[in-house]
């Protein structure tokens, strides 16, 4: 089945009074990757079971181009499936358990033996075809379920956290052979992870949701650099989360406002704080400028730091004074927690050694400081 997008027009779902997905407007384009990111109960997997046709909408459509299909069944809406726990036939071979939709959709002898011998050799499971599930590694089982989804060609591939029974060495080579498979196929896909790492290396496009509720849509490094508030900052690793006060906010003229960028202009007016602009915030001894990220003038603020943006030594700007509390090696750098003075954590990486007990003068940069409404 071509198409050109798949669309989903206010898709809801509750469970009695429980929203458990909320008006998700999004358009996919054919040959897009786009994951679904949240913690648990966001309604990723909500989303995507409703796309698969497996739970009925309370709300909303959903489209293939001008063919609205949220009232087929999942058979005929030509997706493929890849579910956390694999699902495969442990009484059926490798080849069997690829071939079953095939089989049951009655293709050709003949042609089916062609598309699962295609469909292995893409999986890199070929010399495996006569084992069964259980003599398989997990990294291997999850091959199976994605060969068995691909294997129908369908329109669009759904992913259900498909690596998060894996170790991580597994969960990396999976990674890459997933995003593989979609470029070397053309797939569209629609990948559900808690996971951001996975997520920001798979996705062309992320989604971030809150209960229910999207909070973001964009490329990863949109997501990434310019989370949109405190709840996509902490989510996406911003690690250190400041209750501050903001007491300072740049005023600037339209002028001013139009040198800081399209972004920036349009969420601004003459005389107004400007998103984009520097802004001081303070607190309990601790004062930083930071970049005003959601139009704020003055009043409680939510501050957004990386621990990797940090930089450790004398004459760094936004200077902070801590005490190194927990070292933890990972290869090249350390992940440090420390404390400032004030007893509040505050987060960093450097290539540095440092050791528990040490005193140590950090810094970040300005446009590296995101400040939010509470």
């Amino acid at each position: 089945m071509t198409f050109e997008q798949l669309r989903l027009d206010g898709v809801s779902r509750s469970f009695g009074s429980a929203n458990a997905l909320q008006g998700l407007d999004l358009a996919i384009t054919r040959g897009e990757f786009v994951a679904l990111l949240g913690p648990s109960g966001c309604g990723k997997s909500t989303a995507l079971n409703c796309l698969a046709g497996l739970l009925p909408l309370t709300g909303g459509s959903i489209w293939l181009d001008d063919t609205r299909i949220d009232g087929r069944p999942p058979e005929q809406r030509g997706f493929g499936m890849v579910f956390q726990n694999y699902a495969l036939f442990p009484h059926l071979s490798v080849r069997a358990n690829v071939g079953f939709g095939l089989q049951m959709r009655k293709v050709a002898r003949a042609e089916l033996r062609r598309r699962v011998d295609e469909a292995l050799r893409l999986v890199q499971l070929t010399e495996h075809a006569a084992k069964f599930p259980a003599q398989l590694s997990g990294g291997q089982q999850q091959r199976v379920a994605i060969a068995r989804a691909v294997v129908l060609e369908p329109a669009v591939v759904l992913m259900d956290e498909p690596l998060s029974n894996l170790d991580a060495k597994l969960r990396l080579e999976m990674r890459m052979e997933i995003r593989r498979l979609h470029q070397t196929l053309g797939l569209t896909t629609v990948y559900v992870t808690h996971d951001q790492e996975e997520a920001l290396s798979l996705a062309d496009r992320l989604v971030v949701l809150r209960e229910g509720t999207v909070q973001q849509i964009g490329t990863p490094e949109e997501v990434y650099a310019q989370p949109v508030n405190s709840y996509v900052a902490s989510f996406m690793g911003y690690r250190n989360l400041l209750d501050l006060t903001l007491t300072s906010a740049a005023r600037l003229s339209a002028a001013g406002s139009a040198a800081l960028g399209s972004a920036a202009a349009s969420s601004s007016v003459t005389g107004s704080a400007a998103t984009g602009s520097p802004v001081t915030v303070e607190g309990d001894g601790v004062r930083l400028t930071g970049t005003n990220r959601d139009d704020l003038t003055a009043g409680p603020a939510k501050v957004a730091i990386r621990p990797e943006d940090f930089v450790v030594g004398e004459g760094a700007e936004n200077a902070l004074d801590v005490t190194v509390e927990i070292v933890e090696y990972h290869g090249r750098e350390l992940s440090v927690s420390a404390r400032l003075a004030n007893g509040i954590p505050v987060y960093f990486r450097t290539d540095k050694r440092l050791a528990p007990g040490d005193p140590v003068k950090i810094g970040v940069p300005a446009e590296r400081v995101l400040v939010f409404a509470p």
